[in-house]
């Protein structure tokens, strides 16, 4: 089943993410976090593709386990800037070849020490989509930026760059965390303004440790409201009821998100399917309305 059909149903959907191992020795470990995760009922699990290539090989096994073992849809995650186009074409044909029939086309970062862009590689996620779809019949997911692509100076630019992503083939797209929810309503009415239509899932970040936050703040430059930022002042010195507040701070966001008619919502789980279990435990009879 193509994702874009589930989210397309009149109903509430909750998607997670995990990231594969860095080495071969943590595989088993993130299959165990899969298999508890998919007794959660998620719309789909997506599954992110390894920085220079190190982990991609274990993004089609793990994608392949989600959806023929849990019988949960997966999403395989695909980046370009760290492999050549004939590495790319062969990740998407094993893809292919295991049934896995949503991918999400990122450039992706680029490695250090690495003449970028070159021939042999593609340089634009618009590029990566367009190859996924002369490969099948798949449905393809991208990403966006709502507090903007921190390698575009002006925000217009970005609407105008994703747009022509969109064009090339996008059938969803699925945001950068963000830690306040008027930032993801101006950026929804700022791409329909632009004509972008395809669904948009918000991406939450349940941000349960002072550590977390530093880190998420390093890799995605994201804004962390007054609000947040009293949370963490509070209780960072508490990893148990840092943990316990920024489940709570997440429900929120989420909640707040359904209340204004988002139905479709994914959340990074960081492998914790602890996390996710608790949130979807707040949001129990919420979901079902």
């Amino acid at each position: 089943m193509k994702i874009i059909d589930r989210l397309n149903e009149d109903r509430i959907h909750i998607s997670f993410e995990i990231f594969p191992p860095k080495t071969d020795e943590g595989f088993d470990s993130v299959i165990a976090a899969a298999d508890e995760m998919a007794k959660l009922n998620p719309a789909f699990i997506s599954v992110t593709y390894g920085a220079g290539g190190g982990t991609s090989k274990n993004t089609a096994r793990i994608a392949s386990h989600i959806k023929d073992e849990l019988h949960v849809l997966s999403l395989a995650h695909l980046t370009c800037a760290s492999s050549t186009k004939e590495e790319v074409r062969y990740v998407i044909e094993n893809l292919k070849s295991l049934g896995i029939e949503n991918i999400l086309a990122l450039r992706g970062d680029i490695p250090a020490n690495m003449t970028f862009p070159d021939e042999n590689r593609f340089q634009y996620a618009s590029e990566l989509v367009q190859e996924i779809k002369k490969h099948g019949d798949f449905c393809i997911g991208a990403a966006c930026y709502p507090e903007g692509h921190v390698e575009n100076e002006h925000k217009a630019d970005d609407i105008r760059y994703l747009k022509q992503k969109v064009d090339s083939g996008v059938d969803f797209l699925t945001t950068q965390m963000f830690f306040d929810n008027d930032i993801h309503y101006n950026f929804l009415y700022r791409i329909r303004e632009a004509g972008i239509t395809v669904p948009v899932l918000p991406g939450i970040m349940p941000i349960t440790s002072a550590s977390q936050m530093k880190r998420s703040q390093e890799l995605s430059g994201t804004v962390f409201p007054r609000r947040f930022l009293a949370i963490l002042d509070r209780f960072g010195g508490a990893p148990a009821a840092m943990k316990q507040a920024g489940i709570a701070y997440a429900t929120d966001q989420i909640i707040d998100l359904l209340a204004n008619g988002v139905k479709n919502i994914h959340i990074y789980t960081m492998n914790r399917p602890d996390v996710a279990a608790a949130i979807m435990n707040n949001l129990s009879e919420i979901i079902n309305v």
